[in-house]
């Protein structure tokens, strides 16, 4: 079992929704990304765009600067590369302690493509411990590479980047509705372990969130002569604040863990150029489920994400389909959903989708999948999920 935010290897392929799968897919993309030219222009609007090379320049509002000195953090040091310092007295932990100031210019193209997935495993003994409660494992679903370009056929769906202790690391998320600020969102869906190492560790640093990140699915040659607005059509946008759950923050660990299924995020961003919302700038959410259905209840799901450990290289967004069975890594924890499909690290974080009155809604988020790389498993989200979103949207989304 491993996070997918984790490299590993394997090829599958099931063939039982070949002429079902196919319509769940269309119909989840059409609505729940705006596959007309009415929901989203031919063109994305290119502004604001990805800085350009500014020398790191960094902006930390008085607020966040007092936060800093207040966890005894040299504010200069930061500024001058001291966000790279990992120090365990430094590494910010409780749910509180959140900072992200922006570092203009430190994400280009060329460091998001550098940007990598730590090794988290656990053994077959630890992926069989839910057993009698989880369901036989599904067949594996061979990812499908979504339809280019991006904005026109998924445009809530991008890319969130992190530095962690180990380097930069990236993950996947979705751009979520905020019922406090209709047709003005900046609030993404991510996996809690994309922004927090969980109870080893602590908030991770620079996050950022690209949606649709290579918005028209170029090869890794492709885009070596590739402008910015081609890798970031709709820029960079950086989470000025983060919540993810207790239960992840004291839990989570790097196979999972008591936090695995409570592994979810909500992010509030902010362009690190420009003024206009998430929502309005990239001209799609999604409403979150949070009636936490069962799996036999959900129907078809499907998950969105760029897949970055090999066969994949994380350049392009697939998409699996399948009917979710349940999961538990303990009898004490909630069950979780699970499909089959075949993406690897970097998927971690991806929205799942599932339709619900005729309209696509996000029901869960990739978290935790084996070596083999032959099924993905999602925590349901219920009350506590909820009241996460909740206090984002009240709190911070007026931002």
């Amino acid at each position: 079992m491993r996070s997918t935010c984790t490299p590993a290897s394997r090829r599958g392929r099931r063939t039982v929704l070949a002429a079902t799968g196919l319509v769940a897919v269309l119909a989840l993309t059409a609505t729940a990304c705006g596959g007309s030219a009415d929901s989203a222009s031919d063109k994305p609007d290119a502004t604001p765009t990805q800085a350009g090379d500014t020398g790191g320049k960094v902006k930390i509002p008085a607020d966040l600067a007092g936060k800093l000195k207040e966890h005894g953090i040299d504010v200069d040091k930061w500024k001058n590369g001291g966000w790279k310092d990992w120090d365990r007295d430094q590494w910010l932990s409780e749910a509180k302690d959140f900072v992200n100031p922006v570092i203009e210019g430190l994400w280009k193209p060329e460091r998001m493509q550098s940007a990598e997935e730590a090794n988290k495993t656990v053994t077959t003994k630890d992926a069989s411990a839910g057993q009698g409660i989880s369901d036989p494992d599904p067949a594996p679903v061979a990812a499908q590479a979504e339809k280019t370009p991006y904005h026109r056929n998924a445009a809530p769906v991008g890319k969130v980047f992190f530095d962690s202790p180990d380097g930069p690391a990236v993950c996947s998320g979705t751009v979520i509705k905020d019922v406090n600020h209709p047709g003005k969102s900046n609030l993404v869906w991510t996996a809690g372990h994309c922004v927090h190492a969980g109870g080893n560790g602590g908030w991770y640093r620079n996050i950022v969130f690209v949606p649709a990140y290579n918005d028209l699915g170029k090869s890794e040659a492709e885009l070596s002569n590739a402008n910015p607005t081609e890798i970031a059509p709709y820029g960079n946008w950086w989470a000025d604040w983060a919540s993810t759950s207790n239960q992840w923050i004291q839990g989570g660990s790097e196979t999972g863990g008591d936090g695995a299924a409570y592994d979810y995020a909500v992010l509030h961003v902010k362009p690190e150029q420009g003024a206009k919302s998430l929502e309005e700038t990239v001209g799609a959410a999604l409403d979150v489920d949070f009636s936490a259905p069962s799996a036999a209840e959900a129907a078809k799901m499907g998950a969105w994400g760029y897949p970055a450990a090999p066969p994949y290289n994380g350049l392009k967004m697939f998409k699996c389909v399948d009917v979710p069975g349940r999961f538990s890594l303990s009898t004490s924890l909630p069950t979780m959903y699970r499909i089959g499909c075949t993406m690897t690290g970097g998927s971690s974080g991806g929205g799942w989708f599932r339709v619900l009155n005729g309209k696509s809604v996000l029901v869960s988020n990739t978290s935790i999948g084996p070596a083999d790389n032959t099924w993905l498993a999602g925590p349901q989200l219920g009350r506590d999920a909820e009241a996460l979103y909740e206090n984002m949207s009240k709190t911070y989304g007026g931002r």
